[in-house]
């Protein structure tokens, strides 16, 4: 870099730095972080209570804490409904920091784990593995949906990239739901073909009903992993969001970032899509409200987008019990009743605000 541009990046520092520092709100960071954690677990709390049969919510201390095995509410609580409420918890926390480093990464608005091809990816190599090999243990199941969800990505940005007149916004999210088309509709007919239609479909109308424990377990080690990973690579996410020249020209290893950045996403979206299958949009809303509330830190973004990723998703479980009650609408049309016009709405302002 000639000290032209030396100089050029340091001046972009300085002005975004000073952007940052004034619209960075520590304060409210904060508040998210004490009152949404303890928010998330009165709402799993509630997640627990609420059902076709009603439990009271001592009975749920009860059931947690203070196990029966002889008292039918406790084996309820154990075996169904605490499973779901904490499946559904970190599967939004997972989503949620999976599209805030995409966004960070790519400075594009309309980046999230759905739009991107990465959750169709990840389903798709899913259905080949049912087909091949039936029977096959949750830890086989997540390699495949790492595996698919790194695939996902891979030829999204790879067309993309290739495109005359390089990425965009736009470009992205055209060839995400292309993307996302074509391996949906292959993995349609790998389950009409080899007779697995109904072992995927659970994964097409994506949801946390009949999680277990097990599930929970196998979902809990990736899923820290990549939040930690996240949180480890914020500041760096800060600087890179500001432009790959500054980033650069402050002596970040913006390749590092990105491959560090690259497996953190794809161990929060592929354990997600394993257990809950194709949950959209909560990548894509969540880390623009968290942004909205707490500034453009990511060291604040991240931790907080997980604390409302997870409240979110817990709730739109809950919705989904109640809105055609005693049937279960999936998690994965609630969110989307959400995510659809919030989409619509950035596209059709192409990320001008971001």
């Amino acid at each position: 870099m000639s000290i032209h541009e030396k100089g050029k990046a340091k001046h972009d520092t300085e002005k975004h730095d000073a952007k940052y520092k004034e619209e960075t709100k520590p304060f409210a960071a904060s508040f998210i972080l004490t009152i949404g954690t303890i928010g998330l677990f009165l709402i799993i709390a509630s997640s627990i209570a609420f059902g076709a049969a009603d439990i009271q919510l001592s009975t749920v201390w009860q059931g947690v804490f203070q196990f029966d095995s002889s008292n039918p509410a406790h084996q309820i609580i154990r075996e169904l409904r605490l499973p779901r409420a904490l499946a559904a918890a970190l599967i939004g926390a997972a989503l949620a920091v999976s599209g805030t480093i995409m966004q960070a990464m790519t400075r594009n608005p309309l980046a999230s784990p759905s739009i991107m091809g990465v959750t169709a990816g990840a389903s798709f190599l899913m259905a080949i593995a049912y087909a091949v090999l039936p029977g096959l243990h949750y830890s086989g199941l997540m390699i495949f949906s790492f595996a698919g969800a790194g695939l996902g990505a891979a030829l999204v940005f790879g067309i993309t990239a290739a495109s005359k007149g390089g990425m965009s916004p736009v470009k992205l999210a055209l060839a995400g739901t292309a993307i996302t088309t074509l391996l949906s509709s292959l993995s349609t007919a790998i389950g009409i073909r080899f007779d697995v239609a109904k072992d995927i479909s659970f994964w097409y109308a994506g949801g946390v009903a009949g999680v277990q424990s097990t599930s929970v377990l196998y979902l809990l080690l990736p899923v820290a992993i990549g939040i930690l990973l996240a949180i480890f690579l914020s500041r760096s996410l800060t600087v890179l969001s500001l432009g790959e020249d500054v980033a650069k020209g402050l002596g970040q290893n913006t390749g590092r970032i990105k491959l560090l950045g690259t497996i953190a996403v794809l161990l929060l979206t592929g354990a997600a899509v394993s257990i809950a299958g194709m949950i959209g949009f909560v990548g894509l809303v969540i880390p623009h409200i968290t942004r909205f509330l707490v500034g453009l830190d990511y060291r604040w973004i991240v931790p907080c987008s997980a604390v409302l990723g997870g409240i979110l998703l817990v709730v739109a479980d809950i919705a989904g019990r109640m809105i055609n009650a005693p049937f279960e609408t999936p998690v994965g049309a609630v969110t989307a009743l959400i995510g659809v016009p919030f989409f619509l709405y950035l596209a059709r302002n192409e990320g001008r605000n971001f």
